[in-house]
């Protein structure tokens, strides 16, 4: 990635300039004061610290919900847009080939996961520490992360290059999405929730499992197989968009 210039300008906007700066800081300012109450509002007993069981639980959920917001709004290209090139300077004037660009975007909506997931570490090991959560739990808490914002995050790429110079339908689409998903499948089948399945498997219940055309599919299996689909969905529909000028 060190030659794709689209790769450096995504660097150079959100890191060189400053301007992802502000996605990290509303990201620690909103998992920090919810971890803190979460421990000491329901009681301010000295022997809180002693560890609150949920404790872990509220700040991997919150932590959740903040990755993927930010995830799907960073690759959406929310935060400074007007410092992006548009999609035809690198396609026409640049000359660079489309699985060049795609490469470019994804790579960085992983790198922001993953910085994102990092910075969320200290708080979810303190937590995990206080709640005596075991070691396996929050390591599979740390997997669950970015696979889940990478599901979601495609999405954004797709939006961006399909609705690219409609920047308010754009961000109206992609928090009716993450919104809809959210409530419909809780709606529909609640282990396909990525929040209810979060606190199943911290709580050690198992999933119920999906009786669809007179089977039973495992609840694990029909979670991992629906969220990967969604990513894979999201990145062709990327793929696609690419190919042609954005609709609007």
């Amino acid at each position: 990635m060190r030659n794709n210039p689209v790769w450096h300008e995504s660097i150079e906007v959100y890191f060189g300039e400053g301007h992802g700066f502000a996605v990290y800081f509303y990201l620690l300012i909103i998992l920090a004061p919810v971890e803190f109450l979460s421990l000491y509002v329901p009681s301010l007993d000295a022997q809180t610290w002693s560890g609150s069981a949920s404790l872990f639980k509220v700040s991997s959920v919150t932590a959740l919900l903040l990755v993927v917001y930010f995830a799907l709004r960073v690759a959406n290209q929310e935060f400074a847009p007007w410092r992006f090139r548009p999609l035809k300077h690198w396609r026409r004037d640049q000359g660079q080939p489309l699985a060049a660009i795609s490469r470019a975007q994804l790579y960085f909506l992983v790198a922001h996961i993953g910085f994102s997931v990092l910075l969320c570490a200290p708080f979810l090991v303190w937590a995990g520490a206080i709640a005596r959560t075991p070691l396996s739990s929050m390591a599979v808490t740390f997997l669950l992360l970015p696979f889940y914002a990478l599901s979601y995050g495609v999405w954004g790429l797709a939006t961006l290059a399909l609705w690219e110079r409609r920047i308010e339908s754009r961000q109206v689409f992609i928090r009716s999405f993450f919104i809809c998903l959210v409530i419909l499948s809780a709606l529909f089948y609640l282990p396909l929730n990525p929040v209810a399945f979060v606190l199943a498997f911290l709580s050690r219940q198992e999933l119920p499992p999906l009786v669809l055309f007179g089977g039973r599919w495992p609840g694990l299996y029909v979670h991992v197989v629906y969220h990967l689909l969604l990513g894979g969905s999201g990145y062709a529909l990327h793929r696609w968009a690419l190919k042609r000028e954005p609709l609007f």
